[in-house]
């Protein structure tokens, strides 16, 4: 059933949708029997085409699904007391296969950050209490530094190893037997839950990362809430260019194609633009799934010729720039389409549709969309807590059944999040009358001076529309903040071109633009510190604010 605007409003909370969603039975299952069932509905269709290497190479349902299951039989006995089991793979079909396989073997998966510092991944590794890491050889030459356990599972040896009997005879069962009959004899587990199901690190934007518990219930939950869209459908192809070790490129581009069917293309990076839009036109992909830092670059590079085939292009994880997506639909002629989500919410909250349902649009420009169906919403206050009407900004909290379990080994980081059934995602936010959800942008992103909260995001966009600046790779500026004797706190401003204060000031009262809003130093940077999934680095962006002003009062 396609998302409809069926937005309740009880006592300033929002309630998206049918109720009864979050009470289904079906979000008691188990990730690997849904799976299981996809794949072997149609074992000899072609489900994922990995563009890993020189050429391209597919796979069909029917053998990834026997590589994954008697790779999950060995993970079992060979490790039977790992709880967690370490993956270090970039999108392809290695990835699928371990994330499968583990997940088939009940164990929980935890696919690592490898683009972060070493210091960063040996505590993740610490804190997830993994010894076996599931990786590659050539990526294990790639990656020097990377704190390896004592045990490395190399996944194209183990493949290389399996049995071609056993492999042939699976394959064999598969078009004799039903898939529930299977799951029951080969003992896939089908009672999931509330079990861990991934434990995924947040990027660290704004502080330390943590081990966000994503369950069964909170991944096929969010799973059925995209069903629920009817955005992706039986005929599309995603092209998968999102790092399986972030929330988005693990639920979406792979638990979604394995249990939905959909089919799947993969390139291992999401900068490489010039490969990604090569396996566009020759896979003939339908929808792309990225972040503004990611596509940014087709703007230049890409030939629009090329990516004929989108229909549209999915975004999230950071906020768009209008003009951006203004420059996108313009040039290559498809819908881009700004969603919102985060890592705890596993991920996505909501997303603007291309269609009219019921006489209802289902966009809104300047919006992440309607919150998907299960969704209960509110905005508060940031100081008193207390629950705000539509139209008024505070902090947005949900709860459904895709909101995270907790972070892991983390007690006091979880209390902070969790006020009662409440998410507190410390994203600053308003609902209109219609439930359609504008992002302000963070907390971290926000400062309070002169007794009004000032959003740095919205700074940073006025400064690029007065100085008609086009970011069409890399964040030329970023607003940021440091403390001040006399104000409390005053706005910094980064960049790496050439800004003088006299022309910041200028331009920006000609815009109309408060006094407050405008930022009172200017830092030379020779590149804005991004984190690798794109975002801004907000801490060491405030760092050098800082270093710089006691450097410079020294």
């Amino acid at each position: 059933m396609a998302q409809t605007k069926q937005v309740h409003i009880e006592n300033n909370t929002l309630i998206f949708g049918d109720p009864s969603f979050s009470k289904s039975t079906e979000l008691e299952g188990h990730l690997a029997a849904f799976a299981f069932e996809s794949l072997a509905r149609d074992p000899s269709r072609e489900i994922i085409t990995d563009y890993s290497g020189k050429g391209k190479q597919p796979i069909k349902a029917g053998m990834l699904l026997a590589l994954a299951y008697l790779l999950s039989s060995k993970l079992k006995r060979l490790y039977p007391d790992q709880e967690h089991i370490g993956i270090v793979l970039p999108p392809g079909i290695g990835a699928f296969i371990a994330n499968l396989a583990v997940t088939l073997a009940d164990k929980t998966p935890v696919n690592i950050n490898f683009t972060v510092s070493p210091s960063a991944i040996a505590v993740s590794i610490l804190k997830a209490n993994i010894h076996v890491i599931i990786s590659s050889p050539v990526l294990r030459e790639k990656l020097p530094n990377f704190p390896w356990t004592e045990t490395f599972f190399d996944l194209s040896k183990q493949l290389k190893k399996l049995s071609k009997v056993k492999i042939l005879a699976f394959l064999t069962s598969l078009s004799v037997f039903s898939s529930k009959n299977l799951i029951k004899w080969l003992k896939v587990p089908t009672v999931g839950g509330d079990k861990k199901a991934a434990i995924i690190f947040t990027s660290g934007s704004s502080g330390t990362p943590k081990g966000a518990i994503l369950t069964h219930r909170n991944i096929l939950g969010n799973i059925f809430q995209i069903q629920s869209l009817s955005l992706i459908t039986p005929k599309d192809k995603i092209l998968a260019c999102l790092p399986i070790f972030h929330s988005f490129g693990f639920t979406v581009t792979l638990w979604y194609p394995l249990i939905s069917g959909t089919l799947v293309t993969t390139v291992p990076n999401p900068l490489e633009t010039r490969k990604i839009a090569d396996v566009i036109e020759a896979e003939k992909a339908t929808l792309l799934l990225g972040t503004p830092t990611f596509l940014q670059p087709h703007l230049k590079k890409t030939d629009p010729a090329k990516i004929a085939s989108l229909k549209a292009v999915i975004a999230g994880a950071e906020k768009t720039p209008p003009a951006f997506k203004k420059a996108w639909e313009a040039q290559f002629n498809s819908r881009y389409l700004e969603g919102y989500g985060l890592t705890e919410t596993s991920p996505v909250v909501s997303v603007n549709l291309p269609y009219v349902f019921n006489n209802n649009v289902l966009h809104k420009p300047g919006s992440v969309g309607i919150p998907l169906i299960g969704h209960e919403a509110r905005i508060v206050d940031p100081e008193t807590e207390e629950v705000l009407p539509p139209n008024k900004s505070g902090i947005l909290e949900l709860c459904g059944p895709n909101i995270f379990a907790g972070y892991l080994n983390d007690p006091e980081e979880t209390n902070k999040v969790f006020r009662g059934k409440w998410f507190h995602t410390k994203d600053i936010a308003h609902f209109d009358n219609e439930g359609f959800l504008f992002i302000q942008g963070r907390t971290a992103r926000f400062s309070k001076i002169g007794g009004e909260m000032v959003p740095h995001i919205t700074v940073e966009h006025h400064i690029l529309e007065a100085f008609d600046i086009h970011a069409t790779q890399k964040m030329p500026i970023a607003v940021t903040s440091r403390e001040h004797a006399s104000r409390g706190e005053i706005l910094v401003l980064l960049v790496t071109i050439e800004i003088s204060q006299q022309e910041l000031i200028s331009k920006l009262q000609a815009f109309g633009i408060p006094n407050l809003w405008i930022p009172k130093e200017i830092v030379s940077v020779d590149e804005i510190p991004c984190l690798p999934s794109g975002k801004i680095d907000l801490c060491a962006c405030q760092k050098i604010a800082s270093i710089r002003h006691t450097n410079t009062t020294a």
